[in-house]
């Protein structure tokens, strides 16, 4: 699994991806536009010009300009030099919400900036005026809001356009076919990307291709990009891009692409220069044919679902200068012939399964003559980025010849050995530095470094994750004064914070120094204002809280020693908080009332201290709650009302407190996305409400250990089975499964399927359509009251690993079905009245602990030592040649069954051949009883003319 810090470095290599260099943009040169001091601008163009201008919306005033005779001189207006013609539009915006550093663009925008794009944009229509500028030649609306409207058609019927960049602007729908007929043009742009205010996402409505002729027009053209068009409906697009022999740059990214054939009987498109169909669904092999287009310098291929090995010719292309193969399922080495791209740049072949060693690679690359790269350096390789795969061995000295190195990833890998200052000798450009091992590596990778070493780089970003760097804190960061990202995270630094590391790195803006043992306590320092990241968690650090004034919005504290109280003013000291983790620390009394002013909290966790009392009515403001984690501590009273504002709440834990109540019905309907919900070893009681089941998203409920009552709700089969929900970073929840405490964390959370509702004192029978819920893997109804029967269908819980009903009053057999849960480790039946065979066979056999079904007399086979009837049968029916005290066994065995037949037949005969013929023939029954009346009536006689008697003998006697 790639890591968090793998998945933030996608990002700028996909906006890279997205938005190209600087020069792909100007492709197209339109002819001169300076101005003649005899021309001005003809008038039906200037009014065309104001007219559609009138149709557009300008909040930021880009077009203030746009006023007076002479259109010529207004601002984005080109005009021929000779004629006065409009020739040009150039209406970019020219505020990019992309902010360039040496390395990567910073996609951590704020508000103000994401703001001030969107005040800067275009919007509203275009109008049809435009058909007055008949030599208009270059028109560009790209980085706008148009607000999801449809490309008009009247750009369609601009003749002369050579170029057209509509790209980033939200244009949605169908391209118009008009737009087709466009022969001259020779730079298309139609990007369907889209930005929203902070953030960057894919729009639900895009542009789309409906037309098999969509570039037939274009023979001309040299730039296509239609980057997040959606191309689903052209399933020929390959032949009609082979069809544009003067094509130099085609970018295909995210259009939703299937096919991609592994071989052509001839390439037209011999100029291409760069290739980009990432993000598309190929599952195919990279094609073989691309080392036929010789020119070409870039392939882009990332998220493609490629598969196989890496094609050796592709290190033919000797003028290959950026090859991004990066998030696909590549397996092998990296080929031997990628000794030959001495030209190449930048290198993305990040998150596949490529293996082996890089030595053999770095050795030939930092061999390289070339004679173009500057300062008469070797290999141009300015970008590295091999994470997440499976590569080992030891990384070569080598490397630090590579000189024009600037970003260098080779973290999520399995590498050992010891990285010195030979390691870095030469890369004085080195501005991003990540590396790591992974539990794979056969051994440590360390960085052992003079105390006194001085590196001959200035970082921007730092990533050392699982590198042995310890264990003194290393000196030499106080020399990286431009650094503003860092990570040491399970580094084996067993030492204090030092006191100067704050100022001497006072740029950093993302701090993570987790899982080490750093001690003592933290030295307060004035954050960075853009700082927005601090991560001190697993270590061994104590005091007071350090929870310092400053701009931070996410925290991390967790798992250390820090005590004392919550502070009070905690919207005071971080009013942008958005993320707070506290958990496993020794905080005691209340939570405070302005935790309920941080009205943009999304993660509240604060389990395994020492809080109490009831939770403060202010956090009814905390409406963009997602995750509110206070398990184990001693809070008390009932589940606040206002937990009805948590509308976007997708884990909810207040285990191991003193809450108690019923469990409201409101809370199935306050929180449809809630995915983790536990209220475990509480004071809870009543029913479990039908409209819990409301929550269709749930993963994980665990109401274990309270006092509920009543029956299981039968819509709990109504739960989650489509695919796994989200994750947060430090998320983390207490969970019973196979019989003990797992402490699951956010790397395995979103993965848990779970329902205990183990300890209370439910009743009823185990709801049938539980068995729809195929993702479980932990289901414990154990220690209630719970009657009927395992339903017969427990076999479909094929994820199932847990399984504990045992304390309850089941019985009947124990269905077949059991034997196929193939993943089954744990099973608890014991002390409920199952009786019959039990089930044997595939994983059942490997439970052979006789203690699974104690206490349930009924039940016989393997592994108890009771046997069934029918086993004893069959084992009296022998094949010759068993031994004699078997075969006596055998006889002995069949002489008692012959009993017991011959018994059953003797009753039966005996009673209905008395008792039948007395109940069907009347005359024969009452003949029967006045016979018996008279014996009666005989026997009475008799017995009382002997007691006269006696009685008579006895009275002579005595006188």
């Amino acid at each position: 699994m790639v890591s968090f810090m793998s998945t933030l470095h996608l990002i700028p290599i996909f906006f890279f991806s997205l938005l190209g260099s600087a020069s792909y943009l100007e492709v197209i040169k339109p002819i001169s536009c300076t101005k003649s001091p005899n021309l001005r601008c003809l008038e039906v163009e200037r009014e065309a010009l104001l007219r559609f201008k009138d149709n557009l919306t300008d909040p930021s005033g880009r077009l203030f300009s746009w006023v007076g005779d002479d259109c010529c001189n207004w601002i984005g207006v080109g005009c021929d030099n000779s004629t006065g013609n409009v020739i040009k539009l150039d209406l970019r915006n020219p505020f990019s919400p992309f902010t360039y550093y040496d390395v990567e663009p910073d996609l951590d925008f704020s508000n103000e900036e994401m703001e001030a794009y969107n005040k800067s944009c275009l919007g509203g229509k275009i109008s049809s005026s435009l058909l007055d500028l008949k030599h208009l030649s270059y028109f560009d609306l790209s980085l706008n809001n148009f607000d999801g409207i449809n490309i008009p058609k009247v750009l369609g019927s601009l003749e002369s356009l050579m170029y057209l960049n509509l790209s980033f602007s939200l244009f949605v729908g169908v391209i118009p076919p008009h737009l087709w007929n466009l022969s001259r043009l020779q730079y298309l742009d139609l990007n369907s990307f889209s930005f929203s205010i902070n953030s960057y996402h894919f729009s639900s409505q895009r542009l789309e291709v409906g037309s098999q002729e969509w570039v037939d027009g274009f023979p001309s053209l040299k730039y296509l990009g239609m980057d997040f068009v959606n191309l689903e409906k052209v399933p020929n697009w390959f032949q009609a891009v082979n069809m544009l022999p003067s094509l130099r740059e085609l970018h295909l990214a995210g259009c939703g692409l299937v096919s991609l054939p592994h071989s052509v009987s001839s390439i037209n498109f011999t100029l291409l220069s760069v290739f980009d169909l990432s993000y598309n669904h190929f599952n195919s092999f990279i094609p073989h044919w691309l080392s036929n287009v010789s020119g070409l310098s870039t392939i882009k291929l990332e998220s493609s679902l490629l598969r196989g090995a890496i094609p050796v010719d592709l290190g033919h292309l000797t003028k290959l200068r950026d090859l991004n193969l990066g998030d696909n399922n590549l397996i092998g080495k990296i080929p031997n012939s990628f000794a030959n791209l001495c030209n190449l740049q930048a290198l993305y072949m990040y998150s596949n399964n490529i293996n082996g060693e890089i030595t053999e690679f770095v050795d030939s690359l930092s061999q390289c003559s070339n004679s173009s790269s500057e300062d008469g350096n070797l290999s141009s390789l300015r970008e590295l980025h091999l994470f997440g795969n499976q590569m080992n061995g030891t990384i070569p000295k080598s490397i630090g010849k590579l000189s024009m190195l600037v970003s260098l990833g080779l973290n999520e890998n399995s590498w050992e050995g010891v990285q010195t200052e030979a390691h870095f000798q030469n890369l004085t450009r080195l501005k991003s530095l990540m590396l790591s091992t992974n539990v794979n590596a056969k051994g440590a990778l360390v960085l052992d470094v003079k105390q006194e070493w001085v590196p001959p780089f200035k970082l921007k970003m730092i990533y050392l994750k699982k590198v042995q760097i310890g264990p003194n804190f290393p000196t030499w960061l106080k020399t990286q004064n431009q650094l503003n990202f860092l990570v040491l995270n399970n580094a084996g630094i067993f030492d204090t914070i030092p006191h100067g590391l704050w100022k001497s790195c006072p740029n950093v803006t993302h701090w993570s120094l987790s899982r080490n043992k750093l001690h003592g306590q933290v030295p307060y320092f004035q954050f960075h204002p853009l700082a927005s990241y601090f991560d001190l968690c697993y270590n061994n650090l104590e005091g007071p809280l350090p929870l310092f004034h400053s701009n931070l919005s996410i925290i991390y504290l967790g798992n250390n020693k820090f005590f004392g109280p919550f502070p009070k003013n905690i919207s005071e000291l971080l009013p942008k908080l958005s993320w707070l983790d506290l958990s496993s620390n020794s905080i005691t009394g209340r939570i405070p009332h302005a935790i309920g002013m941080l009205k943009e909290l999304n993660g509240l966790i604060l389990g395994n201290n020492s809080l109490s009392g009831k939770l403060p009515h202010s956090m009814r403001h905390m409406s963009s709650l997602n995750v509110l984690s206070l398990p184990q501590n001693h809070l008390e009273g009932e589940l606040p009302s206002f937990f009805r504002n948590y509308k976007n709440l997708k884990s909810l834990d207040l285990g191991e407190n003193k809450f108690f109540g019923k469990l409201p019905a409101w809370m199935g309907e306050s929180s449809p996305y809630l995915l983790r919900l536990s209220l475990r070893s509480n004071l809870f009681h009543g029913d479990i409400q039908q409209q819990l089941c409301l929550l269709s998203n749930l993963q994980i409920l665990d109401l274990a250990h309270n006092n509920f009552s009543g029956a299981i709700p039968q819509c709990l089969g109504n739960l989650s089975n489509d695919g796994y929900g989200e994750k947060y970073n430090g998320e983390q929840m207490l969970l019973v499964s196979k019989g003990r405490e797992y402490m699951y964390n956010d790397l395995v959370l979103n993965l848990v399927y779970s329902i205990d509702l183990s300890s209370n004192k439910l009743s009823g029978e185990i709801p049938v359509n539980i068995t729809s819920l195929l993702r479980l893997i932990n289901l414990n109804l154990s220690m209630n009251y719970i009657t009927g029967r395992i339903p017969k269908k427990i076999g479909n819980l094929h994820m199932l690993e847990t399984l504990d009903l045992s304390m309850n009053e089941l019985y009947g057999p124990i269905p077949e079905s059991l034997s196929s849960l193939t993943f089954l480790s744990n099973l608890n039946l014991s002390f409920n009245n199952f009786s019959g065979k039990i089930p044997h066979g595939n994983q059942l056999q490997t439970l052979g602990d006789s203690s699974i079904y104690k206490g349930n007399s009924l039940l016989c086979g393997p592994p108890l030592s009771s046997k069934c009837l029918e086993d004893e049968i069959k084992s009296g029916v022998r094949p010759n040649g068993s031994n004699r005290g078997a075969n006596e066994n055998g006889r002995a065995g069949i002489e008692s069954f012959s009993l017991y037949i011959s018994m059953t037949t003797g009753f039966i005969v005996g009673f209905w051949g008395v008792c039948g013929t007395l109940i069907i023939k009347t005359s024969w029954r009452q003949a029967y009883f006045r016979s018996f009346d008279n014996l009666k009536d005989k026997v009475i006689v008799l017995v009382m003319v002997k007691i006269v008697r006696l009685l008579r003998k006895v009275k002579s006697e005595r006188s």
